[in-house]
């Protein structure tokens, strides 16, 4: 009981954190008023989690985003300012920034609470769960250094229409005239990936966001995440059995680090902090 209830009060204490993430990175909320694009000095930095650029209301930069960007103006050479943040981000945090510090990721999970059937992990998700590596290589690293263009962005990036393209259509009487097929088809997947959502348990985390995927490189050695004490550990696998992640193991590259495998824990070995 007492470890379900602790369990409870770390579940709203990330989401919470979410939220004011989501806030703090669109705090340009005149934006939203007159359907301009921020476009300060703050827009040099990027926020950990994704968040697109093009948001009425964002005050700084997508890492996502400004990494295609970079590599589609780079002419083959390395992004090292990017690369830079990208990769500090991912020491010090790994995948606590899917869990903690992403916009998108808190919507997911409002949109699973929605009452439909769910869709539980099991090998096909975990099959799945790779595809986001896929679309990292072609959408994020293949087609900006071949194409020139941010095609994870253009293409894809459910969180870019949502927070940017409806928005400043529905602002923009211009834009309105200007809609064709690309944007219907962003819409399109836009909406597939608020189905998937309300049925499988942060779907596009799971299967299709790239910035997730890069954070994974560095969940073995971010400074800070979930640790086992493999003192106390029994190997019961309580924990991979409740995780509702494609995780194999605590900590291994799926996973968001959101603390709520602490709670089922019978032996107590399970603990967030400094690893």
């Amino acid at each position: 009981m007492m470890s379900a209830f602790i369990g409870k009060i770390k579940s709203h204490t990330r989401q919470y954190s979410q939220l004011i993430s989501a806030v703090l990175y669109n705090c340009h909320i005149t934006g939203f008023a007159d359907g301009r694009i921020y476009k300060g000095a703050s827009k040099g930095v990027c926020v950990p989690g994704l968040n697109c650029y093009s948001c009425p209301g964002a005050v700084c930069a997508c890492p996502l985003g400004s990494l295609q960007g970079a590599l589609a103006k780079s002419a083959y050479k390395l992004p090292l300012y990017m690369l830079g943040t990208i990769i500090l981000f991912g020491i010090f945090l790994g995948r606590v920034i899917c869990g903690f510090l992403c916009p998108f990721g808190f919507l997911q999970e409002l949109i699973y609470k929605l009452p439909f059937p769910k869709i539980k992990k099991n090998r096909i998700t975990r099959a799945l769960s790779y595809l986001k590596y896929v679309i990292l290589l072609l959408f994020v690293v293949a087609i900006p250094m071949v194409k020139l263009l941010p095609g994870f962005c253009k293409y894809i990036c459910p969180a870019g229409t949502l927070e940017a393209g409806i928005p400043l259509v529905i602002m923009d009487e211009h834009l309105q005239n200007q809609l064709g097929l690309l944007f219907s088809w962003k819409v399109f997947v836009l909406i597939m990936c608020i189905i998937a959502c309300s049925v499988c348990y942060r779907a596009f985390c799971r299967f299709i966001c790239p910035l997730g995927a890069i954070y994974s490189f560095f969940n073995p050695i971010a400074f800070f995440g979930m640790k086992v004490d493999k003192e106390k550990c029994t190997g019961c696998n309580a924990c991979i059995h409740f995780c509702k992640m494609d995780t194999k193991k605590v900590g291994d590259h799926e996973c968001i680090h959101c603390g709520e495998c602490a709670s089922v824990c019978p032996e107590g070995a399970i603990s967030c902090g400094r690893r």
